[in-house]
């Protein structure tokens, strides 16, 4: 299985707020690289889809555009499989480039950086795309590289939330299960059976085996011995 198939950060639950950031990055990236195209990509399943998009004139591309990765040719799954920045200036005078998917879109100019996400796969790529051939200057790709890491950054912030989030409902629970066994317990003095909370005393049903209460309601699980007070009787017995 490859490190594509292996990425799990498409359970992240990304906020609004932090989606509106994200909003903000690729409409600034799109403009200032003069392009009709900025994309924030992320892995889901099998698939990529486009995530965010730039609300730029003639984007071809819409949220939730999706294409299976693996084999796709796109420019996106080279970003993803190396871990590195891509630039295609021209796919169309370029051999390794110029049968990719994205031409059918009159996208012919390419340039991303991979999004690495906080478990150590890839989230995605962050990208700009265009319909003419393009050299983006080093200080472009210095921002898109900054961006990058504030995307970056961000599903950090996220994963941790999320992380804590689920450790505090686990001790919640747990919690729960403690307070199950606080208070007074109805306790048969002659066979220790407990008497179920709210049930008739008379029913011989609402009377379980000691043992039977604690494990429906704790983790606890019980093994049987015999104690030495209980195992002198039986030998005096005898």
């Amino acid at each position: 299985m490859s490190q594509v198939e292996k990425n799990t950060s498409s359970i992240l639950l990304i906020d609004d707020q932090t989606l509106a950031g994200w909003q903000t990055i690729v409409d600034l990236m799109a403009e200032m690289c003069g392009v009709p195209a900025g994309l924030i990509m992320r892995i889901t399943g099998e698939d990529i889809e486009v995530f965010v998009r730039s609300e730029t004139e003639g984007n071809p591309y819409h949220v939730g555009d999706h294409e299976h990765l693996v084999g796709s040719g796109l420019y996106c799954e080279h970003v993803i499989k190396t871990r590195e920045p891509l630039h295609v200036p021209d796919a169309l005078s370029d051999p390794e480039w110029d049968s990719n998917p994205d031409i059918k879109l009159d996208v012919i100019a390419y340039h991303g950086h991979p999004i690495l996400s906080p478990d150590g796969g890839v989230f995605g790529t962050i990208c700009v795309l265009d319909s003419h051939p393009l050299r983006l200057e080093s200080r472009y790709d210095r921002l898109l590289g900054s961006f990058k890491r504030q995307i970056e950054n961000d599903l950090a912030l996220v994963w941790r939330a999320q992380e804590l989030d689920q450790r505090n409902r686990e001790l919640a629970e747990a919690l729960d299960r403690v307070r199950v066994l606080e208070g007074v317990l109805p306790t048969c003095q002659y066979c220790k059976k407990i008497r179920l909370q709210g049930a008739d005393e008379d029913d011989p049903k609402s009377w379980v085996p000691i043992e039977t209460y604690i494990r429906e309601r704790s983790n606890a699980h019980f093994s049987h011995g015999i104690c030495p007070d209980c195992l002198r009787r039986l030998r005096e017995a005898k």
